[in-house]
């Protein structure tokens, strides 16, 4: 395994630690700041919008640079978002801190995306991603439990500070271990790399991977109140839950690489209908203590066993020229999916039924994107290679 490869890793853990934390901090914020939860909640909608519109446009803007340089550049603007969560005196300066704190996050795991598949041979490319995003997972596993055990003993503020620290460990590992290589290649001309979004495949990706991801965040923005309200837990147990949904991502996350390298699509669609029937065995699961514990658990490996597989599906979709563009994106819509998620949650919570019926909607949702896969495939069995394969594979 490349060192380089586990920098990547420890600056996908501050990244994923700054996006998750604030689930667990959700009801310390809102008595803090005086908001009510679902304005908490929003908190997370507005970072997975920055990371939307910062994705794109950092990666145009940065295309012509070293990618290490922008690694390093991303970081930092990183770490001073986090200080200015810390030092946020009011709501709306802490929404602002957060936006500017997203937009690194897209194009650092788009560009880092495509770094990581450059580092190791072409049939481990799915399994290079899903180690990039075990920094997410561990962010999770680590990162957001710890988070939300300042944030109950010392304050919200505590929590942004520590990932501030985080963000200069990060920027450190990322300088010294990430190599500096020189792209002999002249960058292409922007309208060729814009050319990716005009290939139906892409878009389909991007799509599937909006609504496919987006019914996690309608339950699991929500967890500090679903553990605390409907299971009947106290707001000390949440962080240990934490941990076990931390855990999932980890085996979730290696599980989808693997399966990914094996078979894309398959894997595309296996994770999905997994991740559909984990949400809607929420109602079953959330009101007694130790099927809470299982439903998070299960929560956490089927969400992101879905992401490698939706990520090399885009990346192959968009090869060429269009790759860094395409992968940029692509993050941006898992946190589009995030702030849809967030966003229906809530609207579910104070206009709809409640917290209680969070897990039909967001099954719902995640078929909607499991729909999208079945058009897209469909769409590939159309094109005249496929369709000689399949030929061939039914002969014999």
């Amino acid at each position: 395994m490349p060192i380089a490869l586990l920098a990547l890793t420890a600056g996908a853990f501050g990244i994923g630690t700054t996006e998750f934390v604030i689930m667990g901090l959700l009801m310390q914020v809102s008595t803090d700041l005086h908001v009510s939860i679902t304005a908490a909640g929003l908190l997370i909608s507005g970072y997975a919008l920055g990371v939307a519109v910062g994705a794109p446009v950092l990666t145009i803007a940065t295309r012509k640079l070293p990618r290490k340089t922008v690694l390093l550049a991303l970081m930092a603007i990183f770490t001073l978002g986090n200080l200015a969560c810390a030092l946020a005196p009011n709501y709306e300066m802490l929404m602002a801190a957060r936006v500017i704190t997203s937009l690194a996050h897209g194009t650092f795991f788009g560009v880092g995306s495509v770094v990581a598949t450059g580092l190791v041979p072409p049939e481990r490319r799915a399994s290079a991603i899903a180690i990039m995003f075990t920094g997410l997972t561990a962010a999770t596993l680590l990162g957001v439990p710890a988070g939300a055990w300042l944030g109950l003993h010392f304050g919200w503020r505590s929590t942004f500070w520590a990932v501030t620290l985080i963000g200069v460990l990060a920027f450190a590992v990322l300088s010294v271990f990430v190599p500096r290589v020189k792209d002999s290649a002249k960058p292409a001309p922007l309208r060729e790399e814009l050319g990716v979004l005009a290939r139906p495949q892409v878009l389909l990706g991007l799509a599937m991977t909006v609504l496919g991801f987006a019914g996690v965040f309608v339950v699991y923005t929500y967890i500090q109140p679903l553990l605390t309200q409907v299971t009947g837990l106290s707001e000390s147990a949440v962080s240990p839950i934490l941990l076990v949904f931390g855990g999932g991502l980890a085996v979730g996350n290696l599980l989808g690489g693997k399966l990914a390298d094996r078979a894309p699509m398959a894997a595309v669609f296996g994770t999905l209908v997994a991740l559909a029937v984990v949400l809607g065995a929420m109602q079953f699961t959330i009101g007694t203590p130790f099927t809470a514990v299982v439903f998070v658990g299960l929560l956490g490996i089927a969400s992101f066993a879905t992401v490698a597989p939706m990520q090399l599906r885009v990346l192959e979709k968009a090869s060429g020229s269009g790759q860094n563009l395409a992968s940029s994106l692509n993050i941006a819509a898992f946190n589009l999916g995030n702030a849809l998620g967030a966003w229906v949650g809530g609207v579910v919570i104070d206009h709809g039924p409640g917290l209680r019926a969070l897990g039909w909607v967001a099954a719902a949702i995640t078929l909607l994107g499991l729909a999208i896969a079945l058009w897209s495939r469909a769409l590939d069995r159309r094109e005249p290679g496929n369709a000689l394969a399949d030929c061939a594979s039914a002969r014999a």
